[in-house]
């Protein structure tokens, strides 16, 4: 080996040829390489800038035609040390995961660097080795390039470069050395560095210039926001009167200017008078230049926490972006500030008294929000969701009677409850629809159900007698939020069905029953919503002993059946298990007959009863993931208005399951096909009445009883969604316009 100096700086390349050296290096660094990287911020920055200097000479790229400097590298982690380095410099870059032309390739993770200002601080602070990518830089830069090739770059536009040619080469070398990432990233921040997936802004277009995170005027103060900041032109115009420059078109980008504003050498007391002129709701995270291993956070109706870990300490929006480096977490209230360091966390109120808290220990692990070797989160857990219901029924049912050990309202209490309401969005209004059905059927309440955003806009009739259930997979819904202290003003109590632990309603109820579904990481829910029907099941049956509407004798029946629906839900998925089965198949000939009707196919979803609020839910599903226009319906309705749809383009997904209403759904499906509609029905496994009725595609489940068949439904139709959008290769975990927490109105 030989080690080479690099010209200009304190820094010097090894070159190896020895394989045991390449191995004792790889054991000594390459596997111990977050420890190596989180130290490099703490080096002196020219030797920070000797280090980017070699990434960007061996990886970095200066594209002309998309006006970037790129630097493109299979390790995401080193990547993201990379953009954070960065901002040492004044340099802002954006985080790109390029999609993968073929399956086996291994995943790779972009920066890209897209306005002047980061050119020109770039030349300065870094640079390249390269005469040639010197060169192309300089283009970058100048308004009139050599040969009048060149153009200045603009600040409010990124063209992305086309892809002209894509050649797998198979290496001469025997031994090729690559760092992997073991598991996927999140936002977190650690060490002074600021990572927040260059999220696209709720303000502005999406472009690189509205990405986090935003700069103040001198570049030395960077805030990452989640949320919205109502008053945000009010603030904006007047810091404009006073001189403060603004790049973006954020809301965002007024938190940095008014905490600069404030800034005379301690950014915590900065941010704390500046987030006394902010209206909305906010999580934010700051850090400064003058103060590089101080961080600061503040929330309000947004969710931040804070991850313990040993000589460092984290600020992230969800726990599983501190899982593989820590369990142990303090969640934050509203309008609390935390100034962290490396080795102490100081929490804060507003008037800036000293407040303590003990962490919360997470119970599960990364693992459980790793792919296990599935192609997408999604897939992997809707196979999770036998395990799950297994759990939930092992947790809560013991010596034949259910229990809710975090409940907090008496049995007493529960029973002079004269009304339910229901309150959730999305998938959680899905789960809540089907509740009601539950509850009124068993536990003979009335009982009506209202999507969050709705109810505390309507003055609501609740009151002491009223018992309000919220239902939000991640305990930090807003609008949902609203509505529940909505309801405690009014005087109702409030229980949550909740899945993460310390959430904002988890902690704001009378009450809460955790779904322990583990961490839903794709975006579109599934594991969760058949958790939440498993909850409303159980308290049903709960709150129908205590208050005497169904004999203990038939209790003890429905319970031992629903104690059967893991082992069914298990049984209906290994027949999915191959990477081609029927579903798969049914998505690729709906690809081929979308083609052929030139995008004007769609889908219709039918149920009736109980299993209405499943037909909402897979129709929910595909618009969310496969971009398919789809409606879900009560089938009885379906002469009011929907069967004028029906001719030869849509395609009609019927639940027909054995129920009191299945010949009625029979009736519906030949009313279909007098009209040339292509039916999937969703059946009984067993049933041969149904395959007299010409069904194009049939799904079978096992049979159980009626009441309970939503558990079984909700697979076939969440599995249905999935092949359609692989079909039409969308990205299903993060589809687009989504966001897995809507933390804003």
């Amino acid at each position: 080996s030989r080690v080479v100096p690099i010209p200009g700086t304190r820094a010097w390349l090894l070159e190896a040829n020895s394989l045991y050296l390449c191995r004792w290096l790889r054991e000594n660094i390459v596997l111990n390489k977050k420890e190596f990287l989180s130290r490099l911020g703490q080096l002196p920055k020219d030797e920070i800038a000797a280090f980017l200097k070699g990434l960007f000479d061996a990886e970095g790229c200066v594209n002309l035609n998309s006006h970037q400097i790129s630097l493109c590298m299979t390790d995401r982690y080193l990547v993201r040390i990379a953009q954070l380095l960065l901002l040492k410099f004044d340099i802002a870059a954006s985080f790109y995961m390029p999609k993968k032309v073929k399956s086996e390739w291994s995943q790779s993770y972009a920066i890209l660097i897209s306005n002047r200002r980061s050119f020109e601080k770039f030349i300065e602070s870094i640079n390249f080795t390269s005469e040639i990518k010197k060169e192309r830089l300089h283009c970058l830069t100048s308004v009139n390039g050599k040969n009048g090739k060149c153009t200045v770059m603009s600040d409010e536009k990124v063209f992305y470069q086309p892809i002209l040619g894509i050649t797998q080469v198979k290496s001469d070398e025997e031994f090729l050395f690559d760092l992997e990432v073991e598991h996927p990233d999140a936002s977190f921040i650690a060490n002074g560095f600021v990572s927040h997936n260059s999220r696209w802004a709720t303000h502005g277009v999406p472009s690189d210039i509205n990405a986090h995170p935003h700069l103040d005027c001198k570049g030395k103060l960077a805030v990452v926001h989640n949320g919205i900041i109502e008053n945000y032109l009010e603030l904006k115009n007047k810091l404009i009167g006073e001189g403060h420059k603004f790049r973006s078109e954020t809301d965002t980008e007024v938190i940095a200017h008014l905490i600069e504003k404030f800034y005379s050498g301690d950014i915590a007391e900065a941010v704390r008078r500046a987030v006394k002129l902010l209206r909305g709701s906010y999580a934010i995270v700051v850090i400064h230049k003058d103060e590089p291993q101080r961080m600061v956070g503040v929330r309000c109706d947004s969710p931040l926490i804070i991850g313990l870990g040993k000589n460092e300490n984290f600020l992230a929006s969800d726990v599983p972006a501190v899982l593989d480096h820590t369990k142990d977490v303090i969640y934050l209230n509203n309008h609390e500030i935390a100034v962290l360091t490396k080795d102490n966390v100081a929490i804060k109120d507003p008037e800036w008294r000293k407040i303590s808290r003990k962490p919360s220990k997470i119970k599960w692990d990364i693992s459980q929000a790793e792919k296990g070797g599935y192609k997408h989160f999604m897939l992997k857990e809707i196979f999770e969701q036998g395990r799950i219901l297994t759990n939930i029924l092992d947790e809560r049912c013991k010596n034949g009677k259910i229990g809710f050990d975090e409940l907090k309202i008496s049995a007493a209490a529960l029973k002079k409850i004269k009304r339910i309401a229901i309150v959730a969005c999305g998938t959680a209004y899905h789960a809540g629809l089907a509740g009601k059905y539950m509850l009124e059927e068993l536990a003979k309440i009335p009982c009506w159900v209202d999507v969050s955003s709705e109810f505390r806009y309507r003055n609501p009739l609740v009151d002491k007698e009223t018992l309000m259930i919220v239902i939000s997979q991640s305990g930090e819904t807003a609008d949902t939020l609203a509505a529940l202290r909505e309801a405690k003003r009014h005087g109702a109590k409030v229980l949550a069905i909740c899945n993460v632990l310390g959430s904002s309603i988890a902690r704001e109820s009378d009450g809460v029953i955790y779904t322990h579904a583990g961490p839903e990481i794709a975006v579109a829910s599934t594991k969760a919503y058949t958790a939440q029907l498993s909850v409303f099941y159980l308290l049903t049956m709960y709150l129908s002993g205590i208050r005497n509407t169904v004999a203990p004798a038939k209790l003890g029946v429905l319970l031992k059946e629903l104690k059967r629906v893991p082992e069914l839900m298990e049984e209906l998925l290994a027949e999915y298990k191959p990477d081609y089965n029927l579903l798969a198949a049914y998505a690729e000939g709906f690809k081929k007959y979308y083609h052929e009707k030139h995008n004007k196919t769609f889908f219709l979803y039918l149920a009736r009863n109980i299993n209405y609020p499943n037909a909402l839910e897979g129709a929910l599903k595909l618009k969310e993931i496969a971009y398919i226009s789809a409606e879900g319906y009560p089938a009885g309705e379906m002469k009011h208005g929907p069967i004028a749809l029906i001719d030869e383009n849509p395609w009609v997904v019927c639940i027909a399951v054995k129920s009191k209403t299945y010949e009625k759904m029979i009736s519906n499906i030949q009313e279909i096909k007098a009209r040339n509609g292509i039916v999937i029905a969703i059946s009984t496994e067993g049933d041969k009445e149904i395959l007299h009725h010409n069904i194009n595609y049939l799904i079978e489940i096992p049979k159980v009883e009626e009441l309970f068949s939503p558990l079984l439904v909700a697979i076939p139709l969440q599995l249905l969604a999935y092949y359609v959008a692989r079909a039409f290769g969308y990205d299903i975990d993060q589809p687009r316009n989504l966001a897995k927490s809507v933390t804003v109105e």
